[in-house]
């Protein structure tokens, strides 16, 4: 009996085989291309335990299972050689919207979920850019963030408890414990109470070099927040299930905490010719506490006004004369001066507009007062141009290049705010050695870019540029004491620096940890401390 008649005899939900299915599983919004054996789509957790129960049990076989949602991940994490798990087409109930809480099941798109807290005053604000296409297990297997994270942070600040199927083929409840709680949990003589056993000895016998261990930069998802499991008052296992990418078990719950979202919010737009002045800006505009402060550099705004269309298509059908007279601003500075360097973003929010303008008006006049160009959005309409923009211009490129592809693999650093007057001419430095276009994006209020080269992955060379570029610009990150990824994410691609970034003694850590939950490796094998950047460059895409 092949593989494919195994699982069908196993489980209630479908298993394809065919080329159109594993075609399209082979791909997620990275640069790699790996091609399953199998996708599978479990009809519910009794399936998902059966094909745990299955995969287990066959260890000598190889078989191994990659969950996958939506396939946004950008790193190569939702894709794998194995047997791909498709959470969308069974797990996507929102189970239940409370007061300040939302249960739901992780094949959830987040654009639903929003609609239906949002129904009843409530928001997860931790979504990413992408928040129309991803769901919400993906936000938490990533442990996302966005532009709201500059004040709300990311997504673990938001999951409450969640549910996973563990090796053993059982499905499990973690959530925030006090030590008694804890002491009965590592009494278990079971998987659960040895996986406990295991996690409390890493961090409470190398309590000082976990604590030292968490990357001093505003956002991180690079490794295992183990940083964050004990306080020696509560342990807290979602958090090293938030940000896993789905190498220690397979979530199928989650609880997420809402907020409140504000009720006005206005947009103070800044343009700067150069990087001298970033943080001088940047950090006098976050003393007025905006709710979220994005970037878009000169060639992200180029290609938004090449692509004027589909602006005009993202921002809900405005003619084509209403947009243009939106972009009036940039068509003068580009006749007085040329386009700026960066355009930055400062959004601020508040129970009432009063409020908004005052704060609003105080940062305008700090950041005047420090020579740059800046204006205060008046309509929504005008303010959502420079949205799309900011969260649009990685689909643009994808959407609109045929020769070029978007090449996502320096995408998502993060340094101190106050290292970016020296850190971002250093980086372009680097960038301006090879004869390719790139896009930057971010959140400058975090220090945290997303640079996006744009590659013909056919071209022999490139696998080697790859290479080489990652080791220089990580190289450059780490000199500065920041991560290779605030929110998207270690994968395929940021795996193989891990090591580099946290030393030999925590990234054992972090191998004690996957063989707590995995030790034969048959979750998402691969990334986080199974990446080889050998394996990942031998599966680039080549169209």
């Amino acid at each position: 009996m092949d593989l494919t008649q195994e699982l069908k005899s196993v489980i209630k939900g479908e298993v394809l085989d065919d080329d159109a299915s594993l075609s399209a599983d082979a791909h997620d919004a990275s640069i790699f291309e790996i091609r399953p054996r199998v996708v599978v789509r479990p009809a519910d957790v009794g399936d998902l335990q059966a094909l745990v129960a299955f995969v287990a049990s066959r260890r000598e076989r190889g078989l191994s299972l990659t969950p996958r949602s939506a396939g946004t991940d950008m790193t190569g994490g939702a894709i794998g050689e194995s047997v791909i798990v498709e959470m969308t087409p069974h797990f996507g109930r929102i189970k239940e919207v409370g007061d300040g809480y939302a249960v739901t099941e992780p094949g959830v798109y987040y654009r639903d979920f929003e609609e239906a807290t949002l129904a009843k005053g409530w928001l997860l604000p931790s979504y990413p850019a992408s928040r129309e296409l991803c769901t919400v297990g993906g936000m938490a297997a990533n442990n996302s963030g966005g532009e709201k994270s500059l004040r709300y942070g990311k997504t673990d600040r938001y999951v409450e408890r969640v549910r996973a199927v563990l090796r053993d083929g059982r499905e499990y409840e973690f959530g925030p414990l006090r030590k008694d709680e804890l002491d009965h949990k590592m009494a278990q003589q079971d998987l659960e109470g040895d996986v406990y056993r295991r996690v409390y000895r890493i961090v409470e016998d190398r309590y000082d070099l976990v604590k030292r261990a968490r990357p001093d930069v505003s956002k991180n998802s690079a490794g295992y927040g183990l940083w964050d499991v004990w306080d020696r008052k509560t342990f807290d296992m979602t958090k090293l299930l938030v940000g896993s990418q789905g190498t220690l078990g397979i979530l199928t719950e989650v609880r997420f905490r809402l907020v409140k979202p504000a009720a006005h919010s206005k947009l103070l737009v800044i343009f700067l010719r150069d990087f001298a002045k970033v943080a001088d800006v940047a950090n006098a505009v976050l003393t007025f506490g905006p709710e979220s402060f994005e970037s878009y550099d000169d060639n992200t705004l180029k290609f938004a006004m090449r692509y004027f269309g589909d602006i005009a298509k993202r921002m809900g059908g405005i003619g084509s004369l209403a947009l243009a007279w939106q972009f009036l601003p940039e068509a003068w500075m580009t006749l007085t001066g040329g386009l700026p360097k960066l355009v930055l973003l400062a959004e601020f929010t508040g129970a009432t507009e009063d409020e908004v303008d005052a704060q609003l008006a105080k940062a305008k006049e700090a950041a005047s007062r420090l020579g740059v160009a800046c204006r205060v959005t008046r309509t929504e309409a005008e303010a959502r141009k420079y949205w799309v923009i900011r969260r649009e211009s990685f689909n643009l490129l994808r959407h609109h290049l045929k020769k070029l592809h978007t090449a996502p693999f320096i995408d998502d650093f993060c340094v101190r705010p106050a290292d970016l007057p020296k850190f971002l001419p250093e980086l372009y430095a680097i960038l301006d050695r090879y004869d390719f276009i790139f896009t930057v994006a971010g959140h400058v209020g975090d220090g945290n870019f997303h640079i996006i080269p744009l590659m013909n992955l056919a071209d022999p060379k490139t696998k080697s540029v790859i290479e080489e570029l990652s080791a220089k610009v990580y190289a450059l990150v780490f000199k500065y004491g920041g991560s290779t990824t605030g929110e998207h994410n270690d994968g395929l691609i940021r795996g193989p620096y891990l090591r580099a970034m946290f030393g030999d003694e925590v990234f054992g850590l972090f191998g004690e940890v996957k063989a707590a939950f995995d030790p034969d490796g048959i979750f998402n094998p691969g990334k986080k401390v199974g990446a080889s950047l050998d394996y990942a460059l031998g599966h680039l895409k080549t169209k």
